[in-house]
Protein backbone atom coordinates (compact mmCIF):
# COMPACT_ATOMS: atom_id res chain seq x y z
CA UNK A 1 0.00 0.00 0.00
CA UNK A 2 2.75 2.47 1.09
CA UNK A 3 4.93 1.89 -2.38
CA UNK A 4 1.49 2.19 -4.62
CA UNK A 5 0.65 5.56 -2.74
CA UNK A 6 5.10 6.74 -2.79
CA UNK A 7 4.10 5.50 -6.88
CA UNK A 8 1.17 7.58 -6.88
CA UNK A 9 3.15 10.73 -5.59
CA UNK A 10 6.25 10.44 -7.57
CA UNK A 11 5.40 9.08 -11.19
CA UNK A 12 3.88 12.46 -12.40
CA UNK A 13 6.70 14.49 -11.18
CA UNK A 14 8.98 11.99 -12.48
CA UNK A 15 8.39 9.82 -14.74
CA UNK A 16 4.78 10.32 -15.78
CA UNK A 17 5.07 14.16 -15.84
CA UNK A 18 1.58 15.51 -17.59
CA UNK A 19 3.80 18.37 -19.65
CA UNK A 20 6.61 16.17 -20.64
CA UNK A 21 5.46 12.96 -21.16
CA UNK A 22 1.48 13.43 -22.09
CA UNK A 23 2.14 17.13 -23.20
CA UNK A 24 -1.26 18.63 -21.46
CA UNK A 25 -1.53 21.69 -20.51
CA UNK A 26 1.24 23.31 -22.83
CA UNK A 27 -1.00 26.20 -23.84
CA UNK A 28 -1.17 28.04 -19.99
CA UNK A 29 2.32 27.03 -19.98
CA UNK A 30 3.27 29.42 -22.93
CA UNK A 31 1.30 32.24 -21.75
CA UNK A 32 2.03 32.52 -17.92
CA UNK A 33 5.95 31.96 -17.65
CA UNK A 34 7.18 35.37 -18.41
CA UNK A 35 7.57 36.27 -15.07
CA UNK A 36 8.59 33.61 -12.80
CA UNK A 37 6.14 35.17 -9.69
CA UNK A 38 2.89 34.32 -12.24
CA UNK A 39 4.29 30.87 -13.17
CA UNK A 40 4.31 30.07 -9.09
CA UNK A 41 0.85 31.06 -8.50
CA UNK A 42 -0.14 29.23 -11.91
CA UNK A 43 1.24 26.72 -10.08
CA UNK A 44 -0.36 26.74 -6.92
CA UNK A 45 -3.72 27.27 -8.57
CA UNK A 46 -3.53 24.38 -10.53
CA UNK A 47 -2.11 22.25 -7.33
CA UNK A 48 -5.27 23.46 -5.18
CA UNK A 49 -8.08 22.89 -7.98
CA UNK A 50 -6.64 19.35 -9.06
CA UNK A 51 -6.17 18.12 -5.75
CA UNK A 52 -9.27 19.15 -4.46
CA UNK A 53 -11.13 18.47 -7.17
CA UNK A 54 -10.01 14.93 -7.80
CA UNK A 55 -11.21 14.97 -3.55
CA UNK A 56 -14.20 15.82 -4.37
CA UNK A 57 -14.87 13.69 -6.71
CA UNK A 58 -13.71 10.37 -5.29
CA UNK A 59 -15.97 11.00 -2.39
CA UNK A 60 -18.70 11.55 -4.77
CA UNK A 61 -17.86 8.30 -7.21
CA UNK A 62 -20.46 6.13 -5.88
CA UNK A 63 -23.31 9.07 -6.27
CA UNK A 64 -22.35 10.04 -9.92
CA UNK A 65 -25.06 8.75 -12.57
CA UNK A 66 -22.50 7.63 -15.38
CA UNK A 67 -24.37 9.79 -17.96
CA UNK A 68 -23.85 12.96 -15.91
CA UNK A 69 -20.16 12.53 -14.76
CA UNK A 70 -18.72 14.94 -17.24
CA UNK A 71 -21.25 17.77 -16.44
CA UNK A 72 -20.53 17.10 -12.53
CA UNK A 73 -16.66 17.20 -13.25
CA UNK A 74 -17.13 20.66 -14.72
CA UNK A 75 -19.11 22.02 -11.87
CA UNK A 76 -16.61 20.41 -9.49
CA UNK A 77 -13.47 22.11 -10.79
CA UNK A 78 -15.75 25.78 -12.24
CA UNK A 79 -16.40 25.83 -8.34
CA UNK A 80 -12.99 25.17 -7.51
CA UNK A 81 -11.23 27.85 -9.87
CA UNK A 82 -13.82 30.14 -9.13
CA UNK A 83 -12.92 30.19 -5.40
CA UNK A 84 -8.83 30.17 -6.21
CA UNK A 85 -9.67 32.96 -8.49
CA UNK A 86 -11.67 35.07 -5.67
CA UNK A 87 -9.01 34.33 -3.26
CA UNK A 88 -6.43 35.89 -5.40
CA UNK A 89 -8.21 38.70 -6.53
CA UNK A 90 -9.18 39.27 -2.34
CA UNK A 91 -4.99 38.75 -1.45
CA UNK A 92 -3.10 39.33 -4.41
CA UNK A 93 -5.03 41.31 -7.21
CA UNK A 94 -2.00 42.20 -8.67
CA UNK A 95 -1.26 38.93 -9.69
CA UNK A 96 -4.77 38.06 -10.73
CA UNK A 97 -4.72 41.19 -12.96
CA UNK A 98 -1.62 39.85 -14.43
CA UNK A 99 -2.28 36.39 -15.29
CA UNK A 100 -6.07 37.36 -16.13
CA UNK A 101 -7.77 35.03 -17.84
CA UNK A 102 -5.72 32.05 -17.56
CA UNK A 103 -6.73 31.46 -13.97
CA UNK A 104 -10.44 30.83 -15.19
CA UNK A 105 -8.86 28.46 -18.01
CA UNK A 106 -7.89 26.24 -15.35
CA UNK A 107 -11.22 24.72 -16.00
CA UNK A 108 -10.28 23.89 -19.25
CA UNK A 109 -6.82 22.39 -18.86
CA UNK A 110 -6.57 18.33 -19.52
CA UNK A 111 -4.70 17.86 -16.44
CA UNK A 112 -7.64 18.55 -13.82
CA UNK A 113 -10.17 16.93 -16.49
CA UNK A 114 -7.89 13.37 -17.24
CA UNK A 115 -6.81 13.05 -13.45
CA UNK A 116 -10.71 13.01 -12.32
CA UNK A 117 -11.57 10.71 -14.97
CA UNK A 118 -8.42 8.56 -15.16
CA UNK A 119 -7.83 8.38 -11.30
CA UNK A 120 -10.46 9.64 -9.16
CA UNK A 121 -13.72 8.13 -10.09
CA UNK A 122 -12.11 4.84 -9.90
CA UNK A 123 -10.04 5.23 -6.19
CA UNK A 124 -10.28 5.99 -2.32
CA UNK A 125 -10.04 9.82 -1.56
CA UNK A 126 -7.02 9.81 -0.10
CA UNK A 127 -4.82 8.53 -3.44
CA UNK A 128 -7.31 10.56 -5.09
CA UNK A 129 -5.94 13.38 -3.29
CA UNK A 130 -2.38 12.47 -3.31
CA UNK A 131 -2.40 12.18 -7.35
CA UNK A 132 -4.71 15.16 -8.20
CA UNK A 133 -1.90 16.94 -6.31
CA UNK A 134 1.25 15.30 -7.71
CA UNK A 135 -0.05 15.82 -11.26
CA UNK A 136 -0.11 19.63 -10.48
CA UNK A 137 2.94 19.72 -8.91
CA UNK A 138 4.22 18.05 -11.71
CA UNK A 139 2.62 20.34 -14.23
CA UNK A 140 4.30 23.32 -11.73
CA UNK A 141 7.91 22.30 -11.95
CA UNK A 142 7.90 22.84 -15.48
CA UNK A 143 6.22 25.87 -15.56
CA UNK A 144 8.69 27.06 -12.65
CA UNK A 145 11.80 25.91 -14.92
CA UNK A 146 10.22 27.42 -18.25
CA UNK A 147 9.86 30.42 -16.20
CA UNK A 148 12.90 30.64 -14.40
CA UNK A 149 15.07 30.79 -17.66
CA UNK A 150 12.43 33.23 -19.42
CA UNK A 151 12.72 35.95 -17.06
CA UNK A 152 16.23 35.78 -16.16
CA UNK A 153 17.58 35.40 -19.63
CA UNK A 154 14.62 37.58 -21.33
CA UNK A 155 14.58 40.43 -18.70
CA UNK A 156 17.45 40.14 -16.33
CA UNK A 157 15.52 39.39 -13.03
CA UNK A 158 14.05 36.73 -10.71
CA UNK A 159 10.88 37.71 -9.25
CA UNK A 160 11.16 41.43 -10.63
CA UNK A 161 14.55 41.39 -8.78
CA UNK A 162 17.35 42.61 -11.02
CA UNK A 163 20.06 39.67 -11.19
CA UNK A 164 21.88 39.87 -14.17
CA UNK A 165 22.03 44.19 -14.79
CA UNK A 166 25.34 44.81 -12.68
CA UNK A 167 26.86 42.08 -15.01
CA UNK A 168 26.78 44.04 -17.90
CA UNK A 169 24.25 41.41 -19.36
CA UNK A 170 22.10 42.76 -22.09
CA UNK A 171 18.23 41.08 -22.07
CA UNK A 172 17.08 39.02 -25.13
CA UNK A 173 13.70 40.24 -26.15
CA UNK A 174 13.27 36.49 -27.86
CA UNK A 175 12.87 34.91 -24.07
CA UNK A 176 9.84 36.78 -23.67
CA UNK A 177 8.05 35.65 -26.69
CA UNK A 178 5.68 32.94 -26.73
CA UNK A 179 7.21 30.74 -28.94
CA UNK A 180 10.39 30.75 -26.70
CA UNK A 181 8.51 29.18 -24.08
CA UNK A 182 7.30 26.11 -27.25
CA UNK A 183 11.38 25.75 -27.33
CA UNK A 184 12.23 25.44 -23.93
CA UNK A 185 9.28 22.99 -22.71
CA UNK A 186 10.44 21.37 -26.01
CA UNK A 187 14.35 21.34 -24.62
CA UNK A 188 12.90 20.25 -21.49
CA UNK A 189 11.07 17.24 -23.25
CA UNK A 190 14.36 15.93 -25.20
CA UNK A 191 16.33 16.05 -22.01
CA UNK A 192 13.55 13.93 -20.05
CA UNK A 193 13.56 11.61 -22.58
CA UNK A 194 17.19 10.98 -23.11
CA UNK A 195 17.57 10.47 -19.35
CA UNK A 196 14.55 8.00 -19.18
CA UNK A 197 15.27 5.95 -22.04
CA UNK A 198 11.90 3.96 -21.52
CA UNK A 199 9.95 7.05 -23.07
CA UNK A 200 11.89 7.14 -26.20
CA UNK A 201 9.84 4.65 -28.16
CA UNK A 202 6.45 6.85 -27.28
Amino acid sequence: MAQKLKETILNPILKGNPITVLILGVCSSLAVTVELKGACVMALSVIIVTGVSSLICSLLRKTIPNRARIIIQLVVVAMMVILVDQVLKAFAYAIDKQLSVYIGLIITNCIVMGRIEAFALGNKPWPSLLDGVANGVGYGLILVIVAFFRELLGSGTLFGFPVLSSLGYVNNGLMILPPMALILIGCIIWVHRSIDKSLQEK
